[in-house]
């Protein structure tokens, strides 16, 4: 089995490639099931119009900003686990390399929070702020980043897929990064909360479940 470790350069040996990839595999579980957990025990957050982003502000928002950082460093072990796994076959260099954008996104936007709106936390304006903090536009600009690349990311592997055979799996990944755009472009500003819930379900369900794939796939 190939392996890898953590150095200082990033570069990556040591630790198994198995074990990388099941860091890609906990993404979506860890970082959705933490921030449902908070959205039903955090008194007075509506998910309805209130973004997971906003989970990062009040008392205990170092949780929401961990789970960002957290999921973005797992997503970085993933990808390194799938550029070792597919090294020399398709997808093996793009793949990757948009999952690990995909995690520094991740990252950037649990370490700059978003503005206090939308009501959260508690005397937070109830929309939009009248200005944005050069920390919020950092966050927002960080979360595109990460969903954008994630989304080529399934289209890129459904071309490896295909090349190999493996419709079924070929079709799952076109279907979730279609699924996630259309969900992110709809053009209803009043849903926007629920509608970035559903792309994290669909689009980090897919990272989790091509890193189930190809870590079965190890010999």
């Amino acid at each position: 089995m190939t392996s890898a470790t953590l150095t200082r350069a990033g570069t990556t040996r040591g630790v198994p490639t198995a074990t990388l990839l099941a860091g890609g595999m906990a993404v979506g579980p860890l970082f959705l099931g933490l921030s449902f957990a908070q959205v039903f025990t955090r008194d007075g957050f509506d998910l309805s119009r209130q973004p997971l982003s906003l989970l990062s502000l009040g008392d205990y928002g170092w949780i929401q900003v961990a789970n960002f950082v957290v999921s973005g460093l797992l997503a970085l072990a993933g990808a390194a686990g799938l550029r070792r796994a597919l090294r020399g076959g398709p997808a093996g260099t793009w793949g990757p390399a948009l999952v690990a954008v995909f995690g520094v996104g991740m990252v950037a936007a649990g370490v700059m929070r978003a503005d206090p709106s939308m009501g959260w936390p508690a005397g937070a304006p109830e929309g939009n702020p009248e200005t944005m903090s050069w920390h919020s536009a950092g966050h927002g600009a960080a979360a595109m980043l990460a969903f954008g690349a994630l989304t080529v990311a399934g289209l890129v592997f459904a071309r490896r897929f295909r090349r190999i055979g493996e419709r079924g799996w070929s079709l799952f990944s076109v279907l979730c990064a279609l699924a996630t755009i259309v969900v992110m472009a709809w053009p209803d500003q009043d849903s926007m909360s629920v509608r970035l819930v559903v792309a994290s379900v669909v689009i980090f369900g897919w990272l989790s479940a091509v890193s189930v794939r190809v870590r079965g796939n190890l010999s």
